[in-house]
């Protein structure tokens, strides 16, 4: 599926032929796409089925909230809370990373606000945001009577109180249902969309937040024989708008002019960039999450640069993941040489670290992913196959009912009783996204090391390999028992913590910081890969 470029500007934000990913389905209509630049991973909106869903690159969407109140739109302030517009409450909501919900706003002149829509937060703390009628509607949210008589645009000004009441900044009846919103880079001013009357505006915003200055920026956003309408909206980096539209999402320069169409296989209603590089789009689109790589980036927001890494909340291990800023790391890496290396992907299986696997109690699914070990890992694979590097999966390996498998400790033992790691089963397979490719080595093994009952010193030394790139899980048995052998064998060995994860984040930083400190070069992948050239 080709987008369409109505001017030569559009091939500099994408390519023409860019593939559209689909990531998951089978959603009922997906909304308010948001990246986490500290966990790396996407949540979204499941309005309709009243859930909040989560993208984890390399392991799939998950659910994490429900009821969610069927939120719509969403954005992070720069304290990385998530704040939240409520169809079903009527409200703006606040969730901090503990758990905590609280209601910033939800009347306006002593009537309920019709269904917060859409939300963004300026660079001084202002949260301004849409409030159309569809939360009230059938389907998208709780039929019931409107208070307000009209649809218009607010904002809670930076100090704002909880409960208070919002501030107008728009016009009463200058919209029938205002939806999308995004600032400009310099946040100077603010596009509008209102889906009703298929148009966008853009606006002067003032030092008190009023918009001013309304004018047409695009109009006759609808098609007959397409669907599609106005809907979620982003500005880029360079100030072009980006907004879903017939066929996907049509994109317009700053003044208006339209320059191109990305071309979604379902209704688009929103966007989002996310990703390391914040270089892909990701896009709801009805019934699917999908996502395209992009050659531009969005509107710097306060959040993806956090002031702090804050605790998640939920799970005590997501919790504990995200203090991670008294690691002892390398800042840098001496050059590796891609003839000389070796990529070790040790025990990332499914039983070890993926819901539902065996071990999944231990919290290690949520270290996992809060330390994005799959995407990393992957990130790793992709450039060592790319430079010539050997790439090693080591999987631990048991037959059925595990014979002779001594239970003299409580490694063996989990092993067992849990009927973990069985040749054959789902629990054995590596994690989605990390299967062997063609010219790959798989090395088998029964020992916590990588050492003892595999391989793994044969390839190395008939590859004429001395540098090991040493990820995996656990980090404080596997990955540490492979990197204290490995040094004492001879072997430069070098561990990109944020591809390496275990039960929680104490045994990652204790591993890290003690254990590993003199006989690896512990760092992150990052400087891994520019380390490889």
């Amino acid at each position: 599926m080709a987008h369409k470029a109505f001017d030569d500007r559009f091939r500099t934000l994408i390519e023409e032929h860019e593939p559209v990913r689909q990531l998951g389905t089978g959603f009922t209509f997906t909304e308010g796409p948001l990246w986490h630049p500290v966990e790396q991973s996407l949540i979204f909106s499941d309005m309709p089925a009243d859930v909040r869903r989560r993208y984890v690159p390399g392991s799939g969407v998950m659910e994490i909230l429900k009821p969610s109140n069927k939120g719509n739109g969403m954005t992070y302030d720069a304290d990385l809370n998530l704040i939240v517009c409520e169809h079903a409450t009527s409200s703006v909501a606040r969730f901090r990373p503990d758990g905590t919900r609280e209601v910033l706003a939800s009347h306006f002149e002593g009537r309920e606000l019709n269904s917060p829509n859409d939300v963004v937060v300026r660079r001084d703390g202002a949260i301004f945001f849409t409030d159309p009628t569809y939360g009230r509607m059938e389907h998208f949210g709780v039929p019931r009577p409107t208070q307000m008589g009209f649809q218009g645009v607010y904002m809670l000004p930076p100090g704002h109180r909880p409960g208070d009441e919002a501030v107008l900044v728009s016009d009463r009846y200058m919209f029938t249902q205002p939806n999308g919103l995004c600032f400009s880079p310099c946040e100077r001013w603010i596009w509008v969309n209102d889906t009703e009357q298929a148009n966008i505006r853009m606006f002067d915003v003032g030092e008190d937040g009023q918009l001013t200055n309304a004018r047409i920026f695009a109009s006759g956003i609808t098609e007959p024989l397409r669907a599609g309408v106005p809907d979620g909206m982003k500005a880029d980096r360079d100030g072009n708008v980006f907004v879903t539209a017939p066929g996907g999402v049509w994109v317009y320069d700053f003044h208006g002019l339209k320059l191109g169409e990305i071309a979604v296989p379902e209704l688009a209603a929103n966007l989002h960039w996310g990703d390391s590089d914040w270089g892909t789009l990701y896009v709801c689109a009805t019934t699917s999450l999908y996502s395209v790589r992009t050659k531009t980036t969005g509107k710097a927001e306060g959040f993806m640069t956090p002031k702090a890494a804050p605790a998640p909340a939920a799970a005590p291990a997501a919790t504990a993941a995200a203090s991670t800023g008294d690691l002892q790391l390398a800042g840098s890496v001496n050059r590796i040489d891609p003839a000389r290396a070796a990529l070790i992907l040790q025990d990332l299986q499914n039983d070890v670290m993926i819901d539902g696997g065996a071990f999944a109690a231990t919290g290690s699914p949520d270290h996992a992913r809060a330390q994005n070990v799959v995407a990393n890992a992957k990130r790793l694979v992709e450039a060592a196959r790319a430079r010539g590097v050997m790439v090693i999966h080591v999987w631990m390996v048991c037959e059925e009912g595990h014979p002779y498998l001594a239970q003299h400790a409580p490694l063996f033992q989990g092993l067992k009783g849990e009927n973990a790691l069985v040749r054959g089963t789902w629990g054995v397979a590596p994690a989605a996204g990390l299967e062997p490719a063609p010219g790959d080595l798989v090395v088998e093994k029964m020992s916590m090391s990588a050492w003892e009952t595999s391989r793994l010193e044969s390839y190395l030394h008939h590859g004429g390999r001395d540098t090991i790139i040493n990820c995996g899980a656990w980090t404080n048995m596997s990955v540490e028992h492979t990197a204290r052998t490995g040094a004492d064998k001879g072997f430069r060995m070098v561990v990109p913590h944020d591809a390496c994860s275990t039960m929680n984040a104490d045994w990652h930083r204790a591993s890290i910081n003690y254990a590993m400190q003199n006989v690896a070069a512990v760092t992150t992948t990052d400087t891994v890969l520019a380390a490889l050239g």
